[in-house]
């Protein structure tokens, strides 16, 4: 078929529907968007939660939220940049830091309904394929839960980002099910599945969860270029990081997570816990007066020195 132009006619504009704001700035997809928030129509007022991983220059960002008329509703927050409080200073935003997130979320989440004792997921990093599930789940891999509270079931929410194997919201969703979150999942996208024998290499994807990676790299340019080394893992050498120490750095950030994930509240910048208000409030009948008298005096005071240097000028005329 040709080119056909469309003819933007009166009935065209007239039939022309604008797109919702964040699909216009190309923010949400909100096709995806009501899948994940849709609710059955059997249960009333039963949310679907999910799961959201958002990634910045300098942050990973992990989200527990349900949707309601007046818009999402977070119950549940965990930020990379609170990685430092459990002993990890650098590489806030790499592979392992998005799992360690994840973990952090999960097990925050947990311990606010009183689950983290139930459902503790895995404390050793292995890197193999498992889920909480429902007892009658055809996945060998699922571990069902016994009788008393379900698992909190979470449905991961990527946004826009690509979701090609090895992407970094993976490791964050690993992390969270690692934590005990029941997050439905197939292996297919983690670091270390092959396509073609439909299997995980455990070993590889542990490798990655605990910065083996960043580790080889290291190592990598220690040997091939000292001053690239120097330059791009500088903070890694202000604290003293080595090669060697990176997974047990990991190890031991995972069990400081695991023994008190609870937020820490930030303390207020303002001394007396007020902050300045920038609004322009009404004033009052004394202030209004008070500014009247002193405009009048102000207007009295210009009067009288004006007359003042007029006469002083007249006088030295007449002289």
């Amino acid at each position: 078929m040709g080119f056909v132009k469309v003819v933007k006619s009166k009935a065209y504009f007239k039939r022309y529907q604008v797109k919702f704001r964040r699909r216009r700035q190309g923010l949400t997809d909100y096709q995806q968007r009501h899948k994940l928030i849709r609710q059955a129509k059997n249960k009333y007022n039963t949310p679907k939660y999910r799961l959201i991983v958002r990634f910045t220059n300098s942050d990973v960002i992990c989200q527990i939220a349900y949707a309601r008329l007046r818009g999402d509703i977070i119950m549940t927050a965990a930020y990379s940049h609170e990685l430092p409080r459990y002993g990890l200073p650098v590489g806030l935003t790499n592979y392992a830091a998005a799992y360690a997130t994840g973990l952090l979320l999960a097990r925050r989440h947990l311990a606010k309904f009183n689950l983290d004792s139930t459902y503790v997921g895995k404390e050793k990093v292995t890197g193999e394929y498992w889920k909480y599930g429902d007892a009658d789940d055809d996945d060998p891999n699922t571990v069902a839960y016994e009788e008393g509270p379900k698992p909190f079931k979470v449905l991961l929410d990527v946004g826009l980002q690509r979701t090609t194997r090895g992407a970094r919201v993976f490791a964050a969703m690993k992390g969270a099910a690692d934590g005990g979150l029941e997050v439905p999942h197939s292996p297919s996208r983690f670091i270390g599945y092959d396509p073609k024998k439909e299997a995980l290499d455990s070993k590889k994807l542990r490798k990655h969860l605990l910065g083996g990676h960043v580790a080889d790299y290291m190592k990598k340019l220690q040997k091939d270029d000292p001053e690239k080394y120097k330059k791009q893992f500088s903070q890694y050498i202000a604290n003293k990081i080595e090669p060697a120490g990176v997974e047990a750095l990991y190890t031991k950030v995972h069990a400081a997570i695991r023994a008190n994930p609870a937020a820490v509240k930030k303390e207020s910048k303002v001394a007396d816990g007020k902050h300045k208000d920038y609004r322009k409030h009404p004033k009052s009948r004394e202030q209004r007066r008070n500014t009247v008298n002193q405009r009048k005096a102000y207007a009295k005071k210009l009067l009288q020195t004006q007359l003042a240097a007029a006469a002083a000028k007249k006088a030295a005329e007449a002289k």
